[in-house]
């Protein structure tokens, strides 16, 4: 593939088995939704109250970190990749909702994380990456500027002719995808610093919330493996009672 345009792409199987929709990105013209309340609604339809005075896990970027992230962000392809997660939830300390934006929730050192950490598929992480030199490239194509040099509504404007590929839609969704989850994933996993995004949603996490050493990712195989002893071994017991009532 060439471009985000190129009318023999095909969906992945990993896009698929995500459950994304395609074409999600598209404006239904009878439901005029900002992308914020877009957000918002979808990532916190089953949101449940935060109790009050209740104590969020004190987690956050290191110094090391965040030093290694202002320096990736000189250079392609996370610089390009965070000006669109900032396009994707932009700062809106003027709104009235006063919400998150992807730099407040940590996007980008989530995504970071995906790419380099998590056991995410070699597929999509070659997608994500390809995703930024065809977006550069349709900027350069357009208006012959790379896409962080693009005033807003230019970015805009470009974002939504990809959004009306195949291609582009899928790539657009996956990084909404991680925006999510960088939004509610427990902390420990990079994003949502101090359950920042938890608390614009007014969600209620989980408890006791994963530490590092101690994400799904870095749990011990036997954990696994004890699990599935451990339905076998309730099969089996449901086998055994169902022979002793024949008997």
């Amino acid at each position: 593939m060439k471009s985000f345009f190129d009318k023999n792409y095909q969906t992945p199987l990993w896009f698929k088995e995500k459950g994304f929709k395609e074409k999600q990105l598209k404006e239904k013209e009878s439901v005029k939704l900002s992308r914020r309340s877009f957000l918002k609604s979808a990532a916190g339809a089953s949101a449940i109250g935060i109790s009050a005075g209740m104590a969020l896990p004190a987690f956050s970027l290191t110094l090391k970190d965040k030093n290694a992230l202002a320096e990736l962000i000189q250079t392609d392809p996370w610089k390009t990749l965070d000006a669109t997660l900032m396009h994707l939830l932009p700062d809106s300390s003027l709104s009235a909702s006063n919400g998150p934006s992807a730099k407040d929730i940590n996007a980008l050192a989530y995504l970071h994380q995906v790419m380099t950490v998590q056991p995410t598929e070699q597929d999509e992480k070659a997608f994500i990456l390809k995703g930024v030199g065809w977006l550069n490239g349709f900027a350069k194509s357009e208006y012959n500027k790379l896409f962080v040099e693009l005033t807003v509504p230019e970015k805009e404007l470009l974002l939504r002719s990809i959004s009306r590929s195949q291609a582009g839609g899928n790539w657009l969704n996956t990084l909404l995808n991680y925006i999510f989850e960088a939004m509610l994933a427990p902390p420990s996993y990079g994003g949502n610093p101090n359950g920042i995004g938890w608390q614009w949603l007014d969600h209620q996490a989980g408890f006791p919330l994963p530490k590092i050493g101690q994400r799904y990712f870095e749990l011990p195989p036997r954990s696994q493996i004890g699990k599935k002893i451990a339905v076998r071994n309730i099969n089996d017991e449901k086998t055994n009672i169902k022979r002793s009532n024949k008997a």
